[in-house]
C-alpha cells in the first residue's frame, strides 16, 4: 500500500477519557458507509414490504457483526500487516501468489460495482430532484467527476473528517424525524415493534432480509476496511513491532481498548439511526400497494419524512439524502483504492511502491466510472444495493472464516481477553453462519 498516512511513531496508549476521545475516528469513517446507501434504501425497502415483522433482522445484523470487526482492528493493530497479505497467509490452495482468500475477496468485492452504481445513482436521483434543471444522468456524471477530484488527494485525514461531517447532518435529522412520527397518524407503539422481535421471516421477504442483513450494520465490506482504517489512525505504529516484551503488550492492550471504544460508539451510531430507518418504512410506507423502483424511488423514500414533518420536509430530506448516499459511495472509494492495490501486490501483478501509487490513482478514476456506467446501463438502484447486499452476505463468511484464524492467532500472545467478549465472539460467528445458511436454504 502506498504510504498515504502521516508517520508515526511507538508511544504509550492515553489514559484520560477526553485524551481518548482525539484517537477515535476509523468508527466514523464506517458510519459514513454504513448509514447510506443500507439504512437509505435497503432497510427502508425491507421496513416498507415486511412491516415490523422484521425488525429483528435490522437489529441482529448491527449487533452481532461488531465482535468480528474487533477481531479484524486488534489483528491489524498487533500484526501491523495490511489485510490481504493477512489473508494470504492462510493455508489453502494459491493461484500465482495469492491464497484462495485473496482472489475470493477480490472478486466477490469487483462484483460489488452493481450496489456501488445503485448507491451512486440513488445521489444523482437525489441531486436531479433538487435542481430539476439538472438530468439524473449528468448528475451521476457529477458525482463520478466530484469523486475523481477528491481522491487526488488520497489522504487519511481528509477523508476521515469528510465523511464525519457528511454524516452528522442526516442522522439528526433521521432521529428528528423518528421523534416527530409520534404526533402523526403514523405514530408507533409498543404492540408494533414488539411484533418485530419474534424472529420470525416470511418466505416472501428472503431475498430483501438477507439483502439487508448484508448491508446493514458493519457489513462484510465495512470489516474489512477498518483495517486499513486502524492502520492508518496510526494504532499499528503506535503499538511498534512485537518484542515480546511486558511493555509492548502494555501499549498493545491500551491500543485495543481505544480501538474497541471507536468500534462502540460507532455501532451505538449507526444501530440508532438504522432503527430509525426501518421503523419509519415501516410506519409510513408499510400497506403501500406498490414500493416503487427505478428512478421513483428516492422520491418514493421521501414520503417518510414528508408524512412525519410535513411537506416542507421533502428538500430537507432530499438533501440529508444525497450526502447519505454520496457519503457511501465516497467512504466506499476511499476503501477500494487500499483493498485492491494491497490485493494486487498480494497476487503479484504490481510490486514496487511506485507501482502502488500509480495504481490507487488509476484507481480514483476507474471506480467511478464504472459505477456511473453501471447506473447508466440498469437504472435500478433499489435493486443494484441489494444485489450487493447478497454479494455482502456471501463474502461475510470469508470474514468470519478469517476472523476465526485472528482469533486463534493471538490467543498466542497471552493478551488476555475477559471471558464475555469470547461468549460475543461466538455467538456473533453462529449467528452469522445460521443466518446465512438458512438464507440459502430459504431461497432453494
Amino acid at each position: 500500500m502506498p504510504n498515504i498516512s502521516p508517520s508515526f511513531q511507538v508511544q504509550n496508549p492515553p489514559q484520560s477519557f477526553f485524551s481518548k476521545l482525539r484517537f477515535l475516528g476509523p468508527g466514523f469513517i464506517l458510519s459514513a458507509s454504513i448509514v447510506g446507501s443500507g439504512e437509505l434504501i435497503a432497510t427502508t425497502i425491507l421496513g416498507a414490504k415486511g412491516g415490523f415483522i422484521t425488525f429483528w433482522v435490522i437489529l441482529v445484523s448491527c449487533f452481532i457483526k461488531v465482535a468480528i470487526q474487533l477481531e479484524y482492528g486488534k489483528n491489524s493493530i498487533l500484526s501491523g500487516n495490511s489485510l490481504m497479505a493477512e489473508f494470504n497467509q492462510f493455508g489453502g490452495p494459491k493461484l500465482k501468489k495469492a491464497n484462495w482468500s485473496v482472489w475470493t475477496t477480490f472478486f466477490l468485492t469487483g462484483l460489488k460495482i452493481l450496489q456501488l452504481g445503485g448507491m451512486l445513482g440513488g445521489a444523482a436521483i437525489a441531486l436531479s430532484l433538487i435542481f430539476p434543471s439538472i438530468s439524473v444522468s449528468f448528475g451521476a456524471l457529477l458525482i463520478g467527476i466530484s469523486l475523481i477530484l477528491f481522491f487526488l488527494k488520497n489522504y487519511y485525514p481528509l477523508i476521515e473528517k469528510s465523511a464525519t461531517l457528511m454524516v452528522f447532518g442526516f442522522t439528526l435529522f433521521t432521529l428528528i424525524s423518528l421523534i416527530a412520527i409520534f404526533y402523526t397518524p403514523y405514530a408507533l407503539t409498543w404492540e408494533q415493534v414488539a411484533s418485530g422481535l419474534t424472529f420470525n421471516l416470511p418466505n416472501e421477504l428472503i431475498f430483501v432480509a438477507i439483502g439487508a442483513f448484508g448491508i446493514t450494520g458493519v457489513a462484510s465490506d465495512e470489516i474489512i476496511a477498518y483495517t486499513y482504517w486502524c492502520q492508518e489512525k496510526g494504532y499499528a505504529s503506535f503499538v511498534g513491532e512485537y518484542d515480546g516484551s511486558e511493555e509492548w503488550k502494555s501499549r498493545a492492550k491500551g491500543w485495543i481498548k481505544i480501538m474497541q471504544m471507536d468500534a462502540f460508539l460507532a455501532m451505538l451510531i449507526y444501530t440508532l439511526v438504522t432503527a430509525a430507518f426501518y421503523l419509519l418504512g415501516a410506519s409510513i410506507l408499510h400497506g403501500n400497494q406498490e414500493i416503487p423502483e427505478g428512478m421513483d424511488l428516492i422520491n418514493s423514500l421521501a414520503s417518510i419524512y414528508t408524512e412525519s414533518l410535513g411537506p416542507n420536509a421533502r428538500t430537507g430530506y432530499l438533501i440529508g439524502g444525497f450526502f447519505a448516499l454520496y457519503s457511501s459511495v465516497f467512504a466506499t472509494l476511499a476503501y477500494w483504492t487500499r483493498l485492491f492495490p494491497d490485493a494486487l501486490s498480494q497476487i503479484g501483478w504490481i510490486a514496487e511502491e511506485n507501482e502502488k501509487k500509480k495504481a490507487v490513482k488509476i484507481m480514483s478514476f476507474l471506480f467511478p466510472l464504472f459505477w456511473v456506467i453501471a447506473f447508466l446501463f440498469i437504472k435500478q438502484p433499489g435493486f443494484m444495493v441489494l444485489f450487493g447486499g447478497v454479494i455482502g452476505s456471501v463474502l461475510l463468511l470469508l470474514v468470519v472464516y478469517g476472523a476465526l484464524k485472528f482469533y486463534f492467532k493471538n490467543r498466542k500472545l497471552n493478551l488476555a481477553q475477559n471471558g464475555l467478549y469470547g461468549i460475543i465472539f461466538w455467538l456473533s460467528v453462529l449467528s452469522i453462519v445460521s443466518v446465512s445458511f438458512y438464507g440459502v436454504y430459504k431461497l432453494f
